[in-house]
């Protein structure tokens, strides 16, 4: 009898460990959130392992990152959550991490700053950063 309660237990935590990170990734749904300077520090609160890339629209760089980041949000959803930040409409977490060039894409551990790669970079870089804090 007590075989049979375990194994109950057992499934029904299986079960609601699914539904959590189902409801995890559904959250974001593999893509990097807008990030503004109003919900910047909220999502770096409320996030275990957040990866945010500081991009403008002018930027040639910006461009080749992007589709990596993107990427990167889509295989690691429910493990980091990822967040983009334009730096032209939102100046004031720009200058609070003294973004003085873009791309740069930063790493954050329970609300800290742990890591950072600035420019353009290819995939394996960032994701070799990223795997440290997972």
């Amino acid at each position: 009898m007590d075989d049979n309660i375990d194994m109950i237990r057992q499934k029904m935590m299986r079960e609601i460990m699914e539904r959590q990170n189902n409801k995890q990734a559904s959250q974001n749904n593999g893509k990097p959130k807008v990030l503004t300077d109003q919900t910047f520090a909220s999502e770096i609160a409320n996030n275990d392992v957040v990866v945010v890339d500081f991009w403008a629209e002018w930027c040639q760089p910006c461009r080749f990152v992007s589709p990596i980041v993107e990427e990167l949000a889509r295989d690691y959803s429910g493990k980091a959550a990822f967040g983009k930040l334009n730096v032209d409409e939102n100046p004031l977490v720009s200058n609070q991490f003294m973004i003085r060039s873009i791309p740069t894409i930063m790493f954050f551990k329970k609300g800290r700053l742990v890591d950072s790669q600035i420019g353009a970079v290819p995939r394996g870089v960032l994701e070799a950063k990223l795997r440290k804090y997972l």
